[in-house]
């Protein structure tokens, strides 16, 4: 700390030119503004920064002379400002206003017209107002209709095909990471636009210089007036089918804070708004029913530039009620290729979770940076499966093959392979700690800093689990000539704990005007060490437990019923003690390269790693270490064309080294119907990612053109051989290192209008993968293993074409994918498969404040060896809204979903071993009403103006930043029906 606070005091002395940026319309602070520092007589690039949430910014000068700033945003005219430094002293340019760009805003301020997406530089800008969304939705919903946007069933969100890592609200961290959270709770009444682009790191951000780690963010930015003031959103609803979604969001802004309070509760699966979920997805993400309970706060502060607070923390309990029906055919198999699964799962889970970032700024060389997080979750599952494996296709003689006349018929035949029945209780409580802390000092002014950083994490969890399963063999005689049967009766008691700690050191040198070396070194230490107890009951018999009752946490009934102390049940060779050590070391050299047109960064990390680890298992005692070195070049090159367009290629080689288990030469023989052995002479993995990314905007047909192209292979990919057993339907799996794996994906989006107003408007979006699969097969124990290639290719097209003016909306969509997968061994194996979707949807807002919305489409699948897969489903979904009370702050609408009956919940996955038909319980058809109230007390008069008029849509007036259109209605292919992604 002496060190600390000496280097702080030798390097107070600075040259820092200064200034706040706001907007010349809203009067609001700009964040996350680029704002770069030129030299006059050559333009080359001296320094950088980014405006906080304040609009301040502050870069500094390596010496006297004479500059230009450079000031950029997305949606605004770039502003320069020439500057003369002179004796050493500080510039303060002050109060600096952006005028908006109005031949890339141009549209938004003719009456029901809404430009959909700007971009500027590789910033992606969503006019909310051209995306309607149904009343009282979140912006989940609306992030769904994004061009180049997904979000999967997980809530994970990609655009372009990057994955979202964070959500900020103008331009500040919501709910610190937590994206989930932030979709399901943010109403998209209260948002006026979104830009996805690459935050840059928090080291980046604090020493200007860019290290090419950044996140891929979606920034959401408030309505006009809501800067400031109270605002709150209730939405309160009954359905049918007992179904329900209560939603509660206030907030309190001013200068300085920020404190936002939300509560939910719904049984709806809440895919993103209230009462339902997308429609048009072929059952994708309604995993079976679940009811959940949230509540949430989020708080963010800021003095002035020097401290900055973040802080967030979530409670959830969620129940689920998930009947699942699988069909699997497995590329790889000769025997029992074929299985079917029918399983009923209830769950539970409680959960907290809390979240904090602490910035102190001193002064404006020195940062100090805090982010701790905890969180403590325990889970309950209680589930009842019965699964059978088949020599055939049993959907070709039977309709139901998973039931008793079924499975004797095809016994008779002897093309049952063998099933199984499975009950268990499971519980964990997991509790995690983590914290970083980072000092970062400028030394001096042209690019010279170092950064020190800590981390530490501490984490435990206990779990409980008790399975119950009996197996019928029907190829496997026993010692009587009948069908084998066994049992495997087992409770496991498994507490694990884990803790480590990081340092690191970062130094940047300026080499020359505008090119950085940075130098890093880390090391790493982690810790996990597990301890499971082995229970085995299975000598006690089949049916010994009878039919004692499911029941959470009641493993009691069932131990309770032992003729013995527990103690004398535990199994010392299925018992399994583990302990890892890492240390870890990492070298990082970059060339950093900044110039006016492009930016270039080349580097390579090195990573010497030594593990050791322990493990008595199967009556084997394990003490070894390992010692390797993994090596990862990076290579990343930007060139801006103009603001409107860029190119950027980057690449990264990463080392995967196999893990220790898998190099044990230990056969794990505990699940008769799924052994595993390890292999010692596994070599690490090398994968190589290349991407290729480009955009351009025309602004003055206001027409957005983005492409891009990811490409990886793997050279020694760690891949399963699999043995099968052709007399039980059995594998023995074993690591083995493979050479031919590779994949591609690419994509192409445009959009534009159609007419010079901007009232027609068409969106495309082409996607196409290929991956190439290569793994072991060996169709019994005698015979040798033989590569086996699997080969798929996905195509993809969405296109949707819209009318729009201030009252109705018209929108036509469509979708289509195609997938082919092609098994080089298994020919019967080949599979092509489609599904498409089309229809069209219409929103009419009349004057007295009532909205119309309506939906229809038909969602089709083609190609499915089962033949109730391949349906063809008309989904029609409605909405009728009014608004009450003076200022309609009141609204109450009636929607309904699924008004046919016709959607169902099906899906498919292909990998590269086998490939998954999956149904899921649902309720789809119900009709909901809901009663929404949003008060503004403090806001602005847009505030005002937008809480009366227009909904989540927005003021019918139109305006820069306004959203034209009333009510939001059901809109393109979420929930109006239309084309989902496969």
């Amino acid at each position: 700390m002496l060190l600390l606070l000496t280097t702080t005091a030798l390097f107070a002395q600075n040259r820092n030119i200064t200034g706040t940026l706001t907007d010349k319309d809203t009067k609001e602070p700009l964040v996350q503004t680029t704002v770069q520092l030129l030299r006059q007589k050559d333009s080359t690039f001296v320094s950088g920064a980014i405006s906080n949430e304040s609009g301040e910014f502050s870069v500094a000068a390596p010496a006297d002379g004479r500059y230009i700033v450079k000031i950029s945003s997305v949606g605004y005219l770039t502003v320069f400002k020439p500057v003369t430094v002179a004796n050493g002293t500080n510039v303060a340019l002050g109060s600096i206003v952006m005028n908006a760009d109005a031949i890339m805003l141009k549209g938004t301020t003719v009456m029901g017209h809404a430009t959909k997406v700007v971009l500027h530089e590789d910033t992606f800008m969503y006019n909310a107002a051209a995306y309607r969304t149904p009343e009282g939705s979140t912006i989940e919903e609306l992030v769904k209709r994004l061009p180049g946007a997904e979000v999967k069933s997980d809530g994970t969100i990609t655009v372009n095909g990057k994955e979202i890592k964070k959500i900020l609200i103008d331009g500040k961290e919501f709910m610190t990471g937590d994206t989930k959270t932030a979709l399901k709770n943010l109403p998209t009444s209260i948002v006026d636009r979104i830009k996805a682009y690459d935050q840059k790191s928090d080291l980046s951000r604090v020493t200007g210089i860019d290290d090419g780690e950044e996140q891929a963010v979606l920034d959401f930015g408030l309505k006009p007036g809501m800067h400031k003031g109270m605002f709150s959103n209730i939405d309160l609803s009954v359905g049918t089918n007992s179904r329900y979604s209560d939603r509660m969001m206030g907030a309190y802004f001013n200068e300085k804070y920020r404190f936002m309070l939300f509560a939910n509760a719904n049984n709806t699966n809440d895919m993103g708004f209230p009462g339902g979920g997308g429609r048009g997805n072929f059952g994708m993400g309604r995993q079976g029913l679940i009811a959940t309970k949230m509540i949430g706060a989020n708080f963010n502060y800021e003095d002035k530039g020097k401290l900055v607070i973040d802080a967030s923390m979530r409670w959830n309990h969620s129940d689920g009620d998930a009947n699942t029906q699988t069909s699997v055919q497995n590329f790889m198999a000769k025997s029992g290729a074929y299985s079917n699964t029918n399983s009923q799962n209830y769950t539970r889970s409680n959960s907290w979770d809390g979240r904090m970032r602490l910035e102190w700024t001193p002064d404006s060389m020195t940062n100090i940076m805090f982010r701790p997080s905890f969180t403590y979750s325990t889970n309950d599952s209680r589930s009842v499966q019965t699964s059978a494996s088949y020599n055939v296709d049993p959907y070709t003689l039977v309709s139901s093959p998973l039931s008793a006349e079924s499975i004797d018929l095809l016994a008779s035949d002897s093309l049952m392979v063998n099933t199984r029945n499975t009950s268990s209780l499971g519980y964990g409580n997991n509790k995690n700690v983590n914290g970083v802390l980072q000092y970062n000092r400028k030394l001096g002014h042209n690019g010279r800093n170092f950064t020190l950083r800590v981390a530490g994490n501490y984490g435990s969890s206990d779990s409980k689990n008790l399975s119950l399963s009996d197996v019928h063999l029907y190829q496997l005689m026993n010692a009587l000539g009948n069908d084998s049967t066994y049992q495997t009766y087992r409770w496991n008691l498994m507490p694990t704990r884990n803790w480590g700690y990081t340092t690191e050191f970062t130094y940047s040198e300026p080499l020359w005007r505008s090119v950085f070396l940075q130098f890093s070194y880390q090391f790493q230490y982690k810790y996990t060490k597990s301890d499971r107890s082995t229970y085995d009951f299975s000598h006690l018999g089949n049916g010994f437990f009878g039919s004692t009752p499911l029941l959470f946490r009641g493993w009691g009934n069932y131990l309770g019923m032992l003729p013995d102390k527990l103690e004398t049940y535990e199994d010392k060779d299925l018992s399994r003690y583990s302990a890892y050590k890492n240390y870890i070391h990492e070298f990082n050299l970059m060339l950093r390269v900044i110039r006016e047109k492009y930016r270039l960064n080349v580097g390579v990390m090195v990573q010497p790693q030594h593990t050791s680890y322990q493990q008595d298992y199967l009556g084997i005692h394990v003490d070894t270490t390992r010692s390797v070195v993994n090596v990862t070049p990076t290579f990343d090159f930007r060139y801006k064309f103009s603001n409107v367009s860029n190119l950027r290629i980057s690449y990264r080689g990463t080392t995967s080294q196999p893990s220790m288990s898998q190099l044990l030469d230990v056969t794990d023989d505990s699940d008769p119907l799924n052994i595993s052995k390890g292999n010692p002479g596994l070599k690490p993995a090398f994968t190589n990612n290349f991407r290729f990314f480009y955009n351009n905007f025309d602004e003055k047909k206001q027409r957005a053109f983005m492409t891009f192209l990811n490409y990886s292979n793997t050279r020694n990919s760690i891949s399963n051989m699999v043995t099968y057993d052709e007399k039980t339907g059995g594998r023995i799996v074993q690591p083995q290192n493979i050479n031919g794996n590779w994949n591609m994906m690419g994509a192409v989006m445009y959009n534009t209008p159609i007419d010079s107003a901007g009232f027609f408007n068409v969106n495309t979006f082409t996607n196409v993968g290929y991956n190439n699969y290569v793994g072991y097969l060996a169709v019994d124990r005698t015979s040798s293993s033989v590569k086996n290639t699997t080969r798929s290719l996905s195509l993809g097209e969405r296109l949707e074409t819209t009318y729009r003016n201030g009252w109705l909306e018209l929108g036509l969509d469509g979708s289509l994918n195609f997938t082919r997968s092609k098994n080089q061994l298994q020919r019967l194996s080949n599979l092509n498969t489609w599904q498409f979707a089309y229809g069209g949807s219409v929103n009419v807002t009349l004057p007295w404040g009532m909205s119309v919305s309506t939906g229809l489409h038909e969602n089709s699948r083609r190609g499915y060896s089962d033949a109730s897969m391949n349906t063809n489903e008309l989904v029609w979904n409605a909405q009728l809204s009014q608004g009450f009370l003076k200022g309609k702050p009141l609204t109450v609408s009636l929607q309904f979903y699924d008004i046919l009956n016709k959607q169902s919940n099906l899906s498919r996955a292909i990998s590269a071993t086998q490939r998954t038909d999956t149904w899921y319980n649902s309720i789809n058809s119900y009709a909901m009403l809901h009663v929404i109230y949003r008060l503004n007390v403090f806001g602005g008069k847009d505030a005002r103006v937008g809480g009366r008029r227009g909904g989540p849509d927005g003021p019918r007036d139109g305006g820069r930043g306004r959203r034209p259109g009333g009510f939001g209605g059901f809109g393109h292919g979420r929930f109006g029906g239309g084309p989902g992604r496969f």
